[in-house]
């Protein structure tokens, strides 16, 4: 089993439902004529409504200026798509040159796809581009010993909450709740003023695992055991489980996809919506001059304290024309440079993967004077558990199971929650091996 680190305490942001853009297989091998260079970018942002898809546009459109050189032809691609379609192309001959590939997928992606070094990619232009990216996140790109992935958007899970609604329900919006019992408390008081009280995006296309590891770590389990075992049906599994479960059976948390508890949400007529950083600013954009929004951290599962897991993204390059890989880097660079990373927290709404961005008039201090909803996750990070990923090449398939298998019916349907942990736990180590 691989784990991919953690961080530590100043920086972080998660993945969006995403379209898909058609390309014919010339315009995906990318091309390179006399000092121009074109290539190819799939990205699971690219192509979207709202935040992901406008600030993903942004950041072409800024390479673009700087480097007038380079052509990078998008390519929109679904969330849960991005691996097959990209083993696709390899196998056709048609790789993209970057791929934005989320963590859910991306040990299966080291097994299964041509990864290369970044730093052979970079060459000495390496350290002076890496230098100021917080470690824990430069290193959750690696894989023997060499970092593959370099990490672009990244996210935890945060509790947003109208506090209006919470005013009328005779709740504090100044005192959030910050355990899962108190979650309950407040979700009650919601519904009985006549509204859904909360609802855990833990459920949605693109098979995002991340809340259910957090959900599970928070509760004191782990996805993965100390010996590398799959322990999704542990003891702490099934009690965290279960507790999101109950806000389901007991009528306080809507049976819905997250698609239609995000419209509940920007409605006004949801409490408290749990889901990435990633979407504050497309929350931020509905909620606008309908009711105050507000945000706290991910709630504890128990006596210890919370231990959200983050998601996202990484960018790989599969280029191997001299000249493709160089412009691949220079486009990878940029996304991950101070500048890069101030658009995709402010136009993306990710959290940002450079410390010393965050306090910086030049790129974040400004932003985040007037910005508080990514406040309370950066506060939160020095808790942040590892994201744990199934091992071979059958990872991916791994994750959908459990998803599809245990935690929609779990969460949505009214599963026993033992017995269905027991199940899909026991069909997943015969797919994986362990």
């Amino acid at each position: 089993m691989k784990r991919l680190h953690t961080v530590s305490a100043a920086v972080l942001a998660a993945g969006t439902l995403v379209g898909l853009i058609a390309c014919s297989p010339a315009e995906q091998s990318g091309s390179a004529d006399g000092g121009h260079t074109t290539i190819t970018f799939t990205s699971y942002n690219y192509g979207t409504q709202g935040a992901a898809g406008t600030g993903t546009q942004a950041l072409l459109d800024r390479f673009a200026q700087l480097h007038p050189e380079i052509t990078v032809k998008p390519q929109g691609v679904a969330t849960a798509d991005v691996l097959t379609k990209t083993k696709a192309a390899v196998a056709a001959g048609a790789a993209p040159d970057v791929v934005q590939i989320g963590y859910s997928k991306l040990a299966e992606a080291f097994e299964t796809l041509p990864t290369q070094s970044m730093k052979s990619v970079a060459g000495t232009d390496w350290d002076s581009s890496v230098k100021g990216i917080e470690q824990g996140f430069l290193t959750t790109g690696t894989s023997d010993g060499e970092v593959r992935a370099l990490p672009y958007t990244v996210s935890v899970p945060t509790l947003f909450y109208n506090a209006d609604l919470f005013k009328s329900a005779g709740l504090d919006p100044a005192h959030p709740p910050t355990t899962i019992d108190e979650v309950r408390t407040s979700a009650k008081a919601i519904v009985a003023a006549g509204h859904h009280g909360v609802y855990f995006g833990i459920v949605d296309p693109g098979k995002s695992d991340y809340l259910t590891q957090s959900v599970i770590d928070s509760a004191g389990g782990s996805l993965i055991g100390a010996n590398g075992s799959v322990a999704l049906d542990s003891d702490q599994a099934v009690a965290g489980l279960e507790a999101v479960q109950g806000l389901t059976t007991s009528g306080l948390q809507p049976a819905v996809r997250v698609e239609d508890a995000l419209s509940d949400f920007a409605k006004g007529n949801l409490g408290m919506f749990v889901v990435s950083t990633a979407l504050s600013g497309q929350l931020e954009a509905a909620a606008k001059g309908k009711f105050e929004l507000r945000s706290t951290g991910f709630p504890a599962f128990g006596p210890s304290a919370p231990r959200p897991t983050f998601s996202g993204a990484g960018l790989i390059v599969l280029s191997k024309d001299s000249a493709k890989q160089a412009a691949a880097w220079q486009f990878v660079k940029f996304l991950t440079s101070k500048e890069g990373y101030t658009m995709i927290t402010k136009d993306l709404g990710y959290l940002p993967l450079r410390a010393d961005i965050v306090a910086d008039p030049q790129y974040l201090g400004k932003y985040f004077e007037d910005h508080q909803l990514l406040l309370p996750p950066l506060k939160q990070l020095a808790a942040v558990s590892p994201y744990q990923s199934f091992s071979g090449p059958r990872a991916n398939q791994a994750v959908v199971m459990m998803q599809d298998d245990a935690i929609e019916p779990i969460v949505l349907r009214g599963a026993d929650v033992r017995s269905t942990l027991g199940a899909t736990a026991g069909r997943i180590r015969d797919l994986v091996g362990q």
